[in-house]
């Protein structure tokens, strides 16, 4: 199943090379840290790792942590896990390709997932000229998208941002 397009891979690349793009983690650690205590948590893959910020900024420390991100190709495959995070990146999906992501993270997700969108536009601007933001939809667009694979367990918003909990449709916990 294909998650990104090379030439898009190549896009990203770009804008990983500079440091002020993939930051969003360091503001939701807090949240992910709560989670992990609340729900006993013993693993997490964080898909669309970048940087791996959000390892870096959770106080609580998880001997099964596993980034995946494809501009990362030496993090390895993604892994499934009690907790899939995926911060700041759906948003940026191709979205012809967006049922193949979001079925993978159907398939990663265990016990419960932590999802942040943003829904307009990015200040970035990919190197071929389009917003860096791809998708740019409202809640119920992406309500909708997700409850076709999960649980929605609350949705809130800050801003152009929606924090999405799920829990897996058939949790294996």
């Amino acid at each position: 199943m294909q998650f990104i397009t090379n030439q898009y891979l190549e896009l990203q690349k770009l804008l990983h090379k500079n440091q002020n793009y993939g930051v969003a983690s360091k503001y939701v650690a807090p949240l992910i840290d709560d989670l992990i205590d609340e729900y006993k948590i013993d693993s997490l893959c964080d898909y669309g790792a970048g940087k791996q910020l959000l390892k870096k900024c959770l106080t609580r420390k998880l001997e099964n942590y596993y980034p995946y991100d494809p501009v990362f190709p030496e993090y390895g495959e993604a892994t499934k896990a009690d907790l899939v995070c995926c911060i700041d990146v759906l948003e940026h999906i191709e979205p012809s390709l967006l049922d193949n992501v979001l079925d993978h993270l159907q398939e990663l997700t265990i016990y419960k997932g932590f999802f942040t969108i943003h829904t307009g536009a990015a200040a970035k601007v990919l190197a071929d000229g389009r917003n860096a933001h791809l998708i740019q939809m409202p809640i119920p667009w992406w309500e909708k998208q997700l409850k076709k694979r999960f649980l929605i367990d609350s949705i809130h918003q800050s801003g152009m941002t929606i924090y999405v909990y799920v829990s897996a449709m058939k949790p294996l916990r």
